[in-house]
């Protein structure tokens, strides 16, 4: 057990079980990669709606997209302990799934201390809530399903995939 490090291995507690930020410094710069995905599950009209740009509020893929890739930025603001790194890309896409289903998935790089699994998990979390926000007034009923990792690359984990 490494100095300080809580005994059940959560490194994100000390030994007494206090919240602490992980200390990187001693960690080597790689490259990292982690990608992420979701679903947003719609009535088919929403669906038809988003596909054909009929919604009042603009572009829905596009907005979303957009706060996709700005959330992969802010992810340290949200989540307490995560580490500010320089996201060196972001790439967030859609695509439907079924008659009733948007699958959205978002894949982030950096080269530093610690990985991005957190920033793509966040830039899906981000970009699903703003197609429910844009669609909401169509179809309250959407429902964000699924959000998991698929993969991360790099560090001293090295590559790992999840099972389909």
């Amino acid at each position: 057990m490494a100095d300080g490090e809580h005994p059940g291995g959560l490194t994100h507690l000390d030994a007494s079980g206090a919240a602490r930020m992980v200390d990187v410094s001693a960690k080597a710069d790689t490259a990292r990669e982690a990608e992420a995905e979701g679903r947003i599950v719609m009535q088919p009209e929403t669906l038809a709606l988003i596909q054909s740009g009929g919604l009042p509020k603009g572009d829905v893929i596009a907005v979303a997209r957009i706060a996709g890739i700005m959330a992969t930025k802010r992810t340290s603001d949200l989540v307490p302990m995560c580490h500010p790194l320089p996201v060196t890309g972001a790439v967030v896409e859609f695509a439907p799934e079924g008659a009733d289903s948007l699958r959205i998935t978002a894949r982030v790089k950096t080269t530093g201390k610690t990985g991005v699994e957190m920033e793509a998990l966040t830039a899906v979390s981000v970009a699903a809530l703003t197609v429910y926000d844009m669609c909401k007034a169509v179809d309250r009923g959407m429902r964000i399903e699924g959000i998991r990792l698929l993969e991360k690359l790099g560090g001293k984990s090295g590559h790992w995939r999840a099972d389909p």
